[in-house]
């Protein structure tokens, strides 16, 4: 039995850094949001910048490590068994769950996740004890420490309001002053604004990222004879008027004689403070609880008492981290930074909710979202009744964004908000998370730094008429994941234990092979998405500003519909006839893809239509018809899977042969019918068009005299109701997709006649 708690110990570290992984995939959010949203720097410098924070925050951390020892239970009342217990369940649950959320792309609390989780596991492990002891439920609070878990709960609370609170507010005050064209104001504006936003950001990097490390407690002359600790604490107003007067030189420097943009300056100090604060306090967090398990593995080794007798009491003292560990421990979080897709996922979720522009929105409004923008509107309409004409014109004109011209060819991406914005999300989180971290109030820095970025959104008018109830869904929802998050840590964490606790290491042994499991499935998954539709059958946006250029670009498109469809129909036949419920189950994901790939190309119409040329409008013409006939055919697509899938999901009976051969005979003649249209636009051979079309009559005829033999058998002998609609539909639904396929063929037609007509290889071979 002995041994099985040193397996554990090594089962903990493969854990760890396994937790490692999906913990910094997640919160990458936090530090990285700001930079890569303004895209004040490059990709590579925000990344290096961000590495070296993790990297130094690190190996500073040693100091961190106490919450998973003794900060939510009182470990002089448990066993080395029971801990070891305790630790396993957390770890478990900690990874599923992070793992979770990042493949939802959603942000939520590493902090607040393992603080529950641990909660939870002490309180069921404490509860067995309870109940093998013949004790109450009032004894619980011997084992937990109660007013801690009541801390993080307000502190949850309390961050997620001040922080949307403050970040608007402070965002509305610097738009204010330094409008959408703050570089053109003076050179000590700037510089203010920049030894401002630069104190605060020193001043969160000496408290967040110094104070709590295990190098504060040493003291130094130059303080005079004070530890780092005691001075940041006793010389606060001596710091702030230090550094303000100090960056604000610094910064008319950058600007004035180095021409140095002093916002990219905030922001990448910005970056990198986070970052260090990141590693530096929630490296707790992953790494925490296997450092503990692994001290009281070697305390309980050298004791040589049985396990079920060894109380924990030595996880009361403050044990210094190894560097070693922490060295590793940050080079797999920066190795996760570069490499993780899922922290893109999670970042891009984040960036999307804060952008300035219009984008393909990924929440759905609900009831609550749209009663807060009502309740928005509402003030704002009271508020211009309110003031004064003359001062809501001011307010307006500061307010006013720029207008940018888009490029040609449309290369140019714009950022999703400016540096102000960037600026005043990382200088507000500092400030905020500082202040906590002083008064010693829990708080999850994910929490801070998202819900700043929300209300500098609001502040910023990013969430307009036509997005706002989208982006507070998308709030909303972030929001309720993280308090999901808690209870979902405290449930499973408590289960789990009591699993661990009831099976020993089997259960043990069985709960890793979940862990396993779910790891490769969720690689599988990942994979098998990325080829479900290759990259040259994606629907690509239309760019050209000319009747042509659209043309040519709408023929890639135009040959990967018709070849996704054809898969689509083929499939729902095939399915039908073999009453094969798993392929109709598959065909109906494949056309809602496309179907979504369509409606984000006529998402896309507004900004193509700027994009033209006055002498080319009318390609827009062209382009509207063909992605209304696109639609229709995926409609038609989408009703024939729908009609098939439910058919056989509600086991009705099958087809009759004759039913199936007819269907067969039909779905061969369109796989030649679609096949000729893909290899006449693939090789944009438009000329084979004309003789594709001249064959709409001999297709509209086969379909015709299938619905009327059907007609004459319903007639005369067909005795299933379910089966007579079915087939109906499909062939009425078939016509219809011929129809608008042909009608793209059509129009494709006759607008290459034309614009072939006026080109100048036209001309000149009419000339010729």
């Amino acid at each position: 039995m002995d041994n099985i708690f040193l397996l554990m110990v090594v089962a903990l570290v493969f854990l760890a850094i396994a937790d490692l992984i999906v913990g910094v995939s997640n919160d990458a959010v936090n530090f990285l949001n700001s930079a890569l949203g303004s895209k004040a720097l490059s990709f590579r410098t925000i990344m290096i910048l961000a590495s070296l924070g993790i990297a130094f925050g690190a190996i500073f951390s040693s100091g961190m490590m106490e919450v998973a020892r003794k900060g939510i239970f009182n470990p002089g009342e448990f066993m080395f068994d029971e801990i070891m217990f305790i630790f396993m369940a957390v770890m478990i649950t900690d990874i599923l769950l992070l793992d979770f959320f990042n493949s939802l792309g959603m942000p939520t609390s590493t902090t607040v996740s393992i603080v529950f989780e641990l909660l939870g596991a002490s309180v069921a492990m404490a509860l067995i004890k309870i109940s093998a002891d013949g004790g109450e439920f009032a004894d619980l609070i011997i084992y937990i420490n109660t007013s801690k878990a009541v801390q993080i709960i307000f502190g949850i609370l309390l961050s997620v309001v001040v922080a949307f609170s403050v970040g608007a507010l402070v965002q509305w005050i610097s738009r204010l002053l330094l409008s959408y064209h703050y570089e053109k104001k003076a050179k000590w504006i700037g510089a203010l604004f920049g030894s401002i936003a630069l104190t605060a950001i020193t001043y969160f990097i000496l408290l967040k990222g110094i104070k709590g490390t295990s190098y504060a407690g040493q003291s130094f002359e130059l303080l005079g004879g004070e530890t780092i600790k005691s001075f940041l604490t006793n010389q606060i107003f001596l710091i702030i008027i230090v550094s303000l007067t100090l960056w604000y030189f610094l910064s008319l420097l950058f600007i004035k004689k180095l021409k140095i943009n002093i916002y990219k300056v905030i922001i990448g100090v910005g970056t990198f403070a986070l970052a260090l604060a990141f590693a530096g306090n929630d490296l707790v967090n992953f790494i925490g609880v296997p450092i503990a398990a692994w001290q009281s593995y070697e305390a309980w080794v050298i004791s040589g008492v049985p396990a079920h007798e060894f109380s924990m009491q030595v996880l009361d003292a403050k044990v210094p981290t190894p560097t070693l560990f922490l060295f590793i421990a940050g080079i797999i979080m920066v190795l996760t930074l570069w490499f993780s897709s899922k922290a893109k996922l999670v970042v891009k979720t984040s960036i999307d909710l804060s952008n300035q522009g219009e984008i393909k929105e990924r929440f759905q409004p609900n009831w609550i979202s749209r009663g807060f923008v009502r309740f928005a509107m509402g003030i704002s309409n009271f508020s211009s009744k309110v003031l004064p004409e003359s001062l809501q014109n001011k307010i307006e004109a500061q307010f006013e964004k720029p207008t940018i011209q888009l490029v040609k060819d449309k290369t140019l991406e714009l950022p999703a908000f400016d540096m102000v914005r960037a600026a005043v999300n990382l200088m507000v989180a500092g400030v905020l998370i500082s202040i906590a971290t002083s008064y010693k109030l829990p708080l999850s820095t994910t929490y801070v730094t998202f819900m700043v970025a929300m209300g500098s959104s609001l502040a910023d008018r990013a969430w307009g008429r036509e997005s706002a109830v989208y982006r507070v869904a998308g709030v909303l929802n972030v929001i309720g994941g993280w308090f999901f998050t808690a209870l979902v840590a405290f449930s499973a964490a408590g289960v789990i234990a009591y699993l661990i606790n009831l099976g020993g290491p089997t259960a043990i042994a069985v709960l890793l092979f979940i862990v396993l499991l779910n790891f490769s499935s969720n690689y599988i998954s990942r994979v098998k998405k990325s080829k479900e539709i290759s990259a040259e059958d994606r629907l690509k946006k239309a760019e050209s500003s000319s009747v042509q250029g659209v043309i040519t670009e709408s023929a890639t498109n135009i040959a990967n519909v018709v070849k996704r469809g054809n898969r689509i129909y083929t499939n729902a036949m095939h399915g039908l006839a073999e009453h094969d419920l798993e392929l109709l189950k598959k065909n109906k994901k494949q056309i809602v893809k496309l179907s979504a790939e369509v409606d984000e190309l006529s998402d896309n119409v507004f900004y193509f239509i700027k994009n033209l040329d006055e002498s080319s409008l009318s390609a827009s013409n062209f382009y509207l018809n063909i992605l209304g006939y696109l639609k229709d055919m995926t409609q038609s697509l989408e009703y024939i899977s729908k009609v098939s899938h439910k058919h056989v999901n509600n086991n009705h009976k099958k087809l009759t042969p004759t039913q199936t051969k007819e269907l067969k005979d039909l779905d061969d003649r369109f796989e030649t019918f679609f096949i000729n249209i893909i290899n006449a636009f693939r090789t944009e051979s438009f000329e084979e068009i004309g003789i594709i079309l001249n064959r709409k009559t001999e297709l509209i005829n086969s379909v015709s005299d299938k619905i009327n033999k059907q007609i004459e058998r319903t007639r005369a002998d067909e005795s299933s109701p379910k089966n007579t609609t079915l087939y109906f539909s499909l062939l009425i639904e078939t016509k219809d997709l011929l129809n608008a396929t042909m009608s793209i063929l059509d129009e494709y037609y006759s607008s290459y006649d034309k614009s072939a007509e006026t080109s100048p290889l036209a001309k000149k071979n009419k000339n010729t």
